[in-house]
């Protein structure tokens, strides 16, 4: 019987929601020996807490310190479902009831209503027996009073949260009660501090009390405080200002010393370690000149900082500033007189880049593993909601006061009623806002504790369910926040970029809430430095009825968001635009535009990303499709465009038709190479490897065609091939490079003057044959023996005789490079060998070695463009490609004879044969590369960025700016680029130094 009895016991335990039966029970007998109350009174109300075990078990270590407050508590109805409610969901309560079990008895009258903003100062003051501004005592109890006394307020205001039918409804409510209690206890704070500064009632303060109490100090908040939409347990933001009172004698000085001492204290009080644990951080940072700044200023000073030297980001920090506590008088003057800054910030010229940092600073620091679980600073979290409401107060705000709202919920309101937002969108951003701050505010009661992550193990979440009141179990309240996080991502595009349409193209009556001017405003905020070419292009590409502009309108909210995120959005629209025209309603690329969210972001990127490319497109439209596919985007072999340029020029029999089509065979592969690189489907190493096999392929197809047009039956014995040299010939070619190449030829037994006749008429077709204005192919002779003094062509006697008899050491050096290329294997073979015996020379010619290092002086100093700065320079500048260059040539020179893994044309692979045979240290080997490799890329995006050739790191912020995106780092990089390459060129160059000249 006994046993029945007791299974029935626990399955009443399980009913109400207990998970560990044998614990519960047993704490349950201790109780109702310790508490002289039936267990049947005791379990009454255990199902209203999210955690009853948890619960049960604080109830019982309270009880066995103090069992009296507990027995009275939970004897009376609802103190007893406070108690539940309030322990079940807070462990951080349940602490504050171990240490001060005495505080229980107060649940007894809690969960009714809501605290007052009147009753909570009220009752603070009290707490510290407040009377004219200064608290009975200054010492640590008048603190421990205060820091009590607030989480008794704090647990009336929890238990109406937790206790309410609909929690998600009352989160304003609660949190400006929150808000409230915070200015209430800084208050009480401020009144202990002046208190402690004039030292109370033995009079031994730092300053007499008539001067403490004529000084004037405003606590002004920011952020939620401000707003009034704080958190349990949050950073309270808060700016101070302070006025001698009219009629005294106290210096500013003076003044601005007492109140830096109270607001010291008064911070103290409430963020200080003492024996009751602080309440939250109180964060003076938003202050002038941040950490580095004064605490506290006048009013006055406050203005003429912010007339002269403030930043945007503090304009619009000071959008949610309010009185919080302290002279309410003085902080409405300070909040009057900083607001019209405030709602002119969005005028400013640098307005866009803050915007963006600010958009920026929603994910900076998170680690990221914890991504996935933010509530606030993640993707789709809180964040992300009151940066779109905030963004569009301050675009529209300069000419609307009606939106000049602090309040995220309020603000959104005030969106609806002047019509920039449509009523569903702002009902269902509203609702999400509050559902994620009803989750961060039960996560924080937990351990009231600061934190925005959601749980990860399914007991917790179970407990948050509960709660919260928001699902049913563990897995349907992760449910519900995947859910919202994907409705925020998608109404944030609704929000903002969606009624940019309105002004230019036929919606639903719904979305007609932006004039023309309205929408001019919101491009030039996300960074469209020409917003009516924008609107225009919009208008073009989105009006009429067909089904391509319908399409485009359903996806250019998403695909003006990502064009704002790119380097250049005017840009990007406007290559956006011309490609869409020329392939017009072509099924596969309305296709991909609708189906392939990935392929569109990739195109918005490479088109806002690299004017090379957008020029390309335009001839190419079709290589779009390649963006949704990686495979597609992979450089083709050698082999397989040999294959195709070979059949190009077998079906025509023009030469200047087939040429027509080998260039276009270029131009299609250079922009495969290029958007493959932008969006990362190849390395650094295999773009230059990439454009070195395109150039090889048009040299030879343009050889062959030169060849079969000009060199006639009767001369075809003779040979001729084109040698690679410099970076071609080490197939380290970049987005703009030159190809070095030298001409051979051999008569092979045709007449020599004929020869060489014939020889200058194939180098002068394969110039003007591989000439193209859109992507030029420079073939460049100069390395030739005597440079631009000697023949473009020699036979391989001429080069042989030359170089025995007359060659400088620099012609030695760059034969290092030498690569052959197009035209006879045989040729190029014996080229090659003659170019051996010359490049790695059995016994080394010491002062042919100090001519090389004379020469690469004087090149410093006179190749340079002028007006140059040589820190600049990608190409000739101190530790740029030339120093490691050089530097890996004079090593082979030296040792190429003896170390056969210094027989390459590669520059890094020579280095790293230098490395091994232990002639270059691992570490000064990693520094040259590391700048060779930095060098190279930014040559490659400086050209890839503006679709123009330059060697020079540009100074423009904006440029540099895009070529660090295009390198992968994190947008505004700017001054991250320049400090990179100086850097890595400056350790390279003291390498160099050490090594060349050394």
């Amino acid at each position: 019987m006994a046993g029945i009895e007791r299974s029935s016991a626990l399955t009443d335990l399980a009913r109400r929601g207990f998970s560990d039966l044998g614990e519960a029970e047993a704490l349950l007998t201790e109780l109702e020996e310790l508490l002289g109350l039936p267990r049947d009174e005791l379990v009454a109300d255990a199902a209203t807490a999210a955690d009853p075990d948890a619960a049960l078990t604080a109830i019982a270590r309270v009880a066995r310190r103090r069992a009296e407050p507990v027995r009275v508590t939970l004897h009376e109805p609802q103190g007893r479902r406070v108690v539940w409610a309030l322990l079940g969901a807070s462990q951080g309560f349940a602490d504050f009831y171990l240490r001060h079990p005495e505080e229980l008895r107060d649940l007894i009258h809690a969960g009714g209503s809501l605290p007052g903003d009147d009753e909570l100062r009220d009752a603070l003051t009290e707490a510290v027996h407040v009377t004219d501004g200064f608290a009975a005592d200054g010492g640590e109890a008048a603190w421990v009073a205060l820091r009590v006394g607030y989480r008794r307020m704090l647990a009336r205001i929890a238990a109406f949260d937790l206790l309410h039918p609909s929690p998600v409804d009352v989160v304003p409510l609660v949190s400006m009660r929150l808000a409230d209690a915070a200015g209430a206890a800084l208050d009480a704070s401020l009144a202990v501090a002046r208190t402690r500064v004039s030292g109370g009632a033995t009079g031994a303060g730092l300053f007499p009390r008539e001067e403490v109490a004529a000084v004037r100090l405003a606590i002004i908040g920011m952020g939620k405080a401000g707003a009034r939409e704080l958190n349990y347990v949050s950073d309270v933001d808060v700016i101070f200002v302070s006025e001698v009172a009219d009629g005294t004698d106290i210096t500013e000085s003076r003044g601005i010393d007492i109140a830096t001492r109270l607001a010291v204290q008064t911070m103290r009080g409430v963020s200080g370690a003492e024996i009751e644990p602080p309440l939250w951080e109180v964060d003076a940072n938003l202050r002038p000149e941040g950490k580095q700044g004064a605490l506290v200023r006048t009013l006055g000073s406050h203005l003429s900082y912010y007339d002269r030297w403030a930043k945007s980001w503090e304009f619009q920090a000071l959008l949610k500033a309010r009185p919080l506590a302290g002279d309410l008088a003085l902080g409405e003057q300070y909040v009057a007189a900083v607001q019209p800054k405030v709602w002119t910030s969005g005028a400013r010229e640098n307005f866009v880049d803050n915007v963006q940092r600010m958009r920026e600073r929603v994910t900076d620091n998170i680690p990221a593993r914890d991504v996935p679980f933010q509530l606030k600073l993640g993707p789709g979290g809180i964040r992300d909601i009151e940066f779109t409401v905030q963004l569009l107060q301050l675009v529209h705000g300069l000419s609307d006061e009606g939106i000049r709202a602090r309040g995220t919920l309020v603000a959104l309101d005030a969106l609806v009623a002047e019509g920039y937002i449509g009523r569903a969108d702002a009902a269902a951003f509203s609702r999400d806002y509050r559902v994620l701050r009803l989750l961060e505010h039960r996560l924080q009661l937990r351990g009231l504790s600061r934190t925005h992550l959601m749980p990860e193990k399914p007991e917790d979440l179970r407990t948050l369910a509960r709660s919260s009141g928001l699902a049913e179990s563990g897995p349907a309240v992760w449910e519900l926040w995947e859910s919202v996080k994907r409705e925020v991502r998608d109404i944030h595009v609704r929000l903002f970029y969606r009624p940019l349409l309105s002004a230019v193209a036929a919606l639903p009556e719904d979305g007609r809430v932006l004039s023309t001017a309205q929408a001019h405003d919101r491009l030039a905020a996300i960074g469209f430095a020409d917003p009516v070419g924008a609107l225009r292009h919009i208008a073009a590409l989105t009006t009429g009825l067909s089904r391509k502009s319908t399409i485009q309108r359903h996806l250019m909210p998403v695909m003006i968001r990502w064009f704002a995120d790119g380097v250049d959005p005017d840009y990007g629209l406007l290559a956006f635009r011309r490609i869409s025209e020329r392939l017009g309603s072509t099924p596969w690329f309305l296709r991909m535009l609708r189906d392939s969210s990935a392929a569109a972001e990739s195109l918005t990127r490479v088109l806002s990303g690299s004017r090379y490319i957008g020029e390309l497109m335009e001839w190419i439209p079709e290589s779009v499709a390649w963006l949704d596919s990686d495979e597609s985007l992979q450089p083709r072999s050698g082999l397989a465009l040999q294959a195709e340029a070979r059949a190009i020029q077998s079906r025509h029999t023009d030469l200047d038709d087939a040429m027509k089509s080998v260039r276009a065979l270029r131009r299609r592969e250079l922009l495969r190479t290029a958007m493959s690189g932008i969006v990362g489907v190849v390395t650094i190493e295999q773009v230059a490897e990439a454009l070195t096999t395109i150039t090889d392929v048009t040299i030879q197809a343009t050889l062959r065609a030169v060849w079969r047009d000009i060199v006639p039956p009767e001369d075809a014995a003779m040979d001729f091939a084109v040698i690679a040299m410099g970076r071609f010939g080490g197939r380290e070619l970049g987005f703009g490079s030159d190809a070095d190449i030298l001409y051979v030829y051999r008569a092979n037994g045709v007449d020599a003057q004929r020869a060489a006749e014939l020889s200058l008429k194939v180098v002068a077709g394969l110039r003007r044959l591989s000439e193209d204005h859109r992507v030029p192919l420079d073939l460049d002779a100069d390395l030739r023996p005597e440079g631009r003094n000697g023949p473009l062509a020699r036979s391989l006697d001429a080069y042989a005789e030359y170089y025995r008899r007359w060659s400088l050491s620099w012609e030695a050096q760059a034969l290092l490079r030498a690569r052959g290329v197009a035209g006879s294997v045989k040729l190029i073979t014996a080229f090659l060998e003659l170019a051996d015996d010359v490049r790695y020379p059995a016994s080394v010619d010491q002062q042919g070695l100090r001519e090389i290092k004379r020469i690469k002086a004087r090149v410093e100093s006179e190749r340079l463009p002028q007006g140059a700065d040589p820190a600049r320079h990608l190409k000739l500048g101190p530790g740029s490609l030339s120093d490691v260059e050089w530097l890996v040539q004079l090593i082979q020179l030296q040792h190429g004879h003896d170390v056969p893994g210094l027989r390459t044309t590669s520059t890094i692979q020579a280095l790293r044969a230098a490395q091994e045979a232990g002639i270059v240290s691992a570490d000064a080997a990693d520094r040259l590369q590391e700048a060779w490799r930095l060098s190279s890329r930014l040559r490659s995006a400086n050209t890839l960025l503006s679709g123009q050739t330059s060697d020079v790191l540009p100074v423009d912020r904006r440029r540099l700016d895009g070529i660090g995106r295009l390198l992968g780092y994190e947008p505004r990089s700017a001054t991250q680029v320049e400090e990179d390459y100086f850097a890595a060129s400056r350790r390279a160059r003291r390498v160099f130094e050490k090594l060349f000249y050394g």
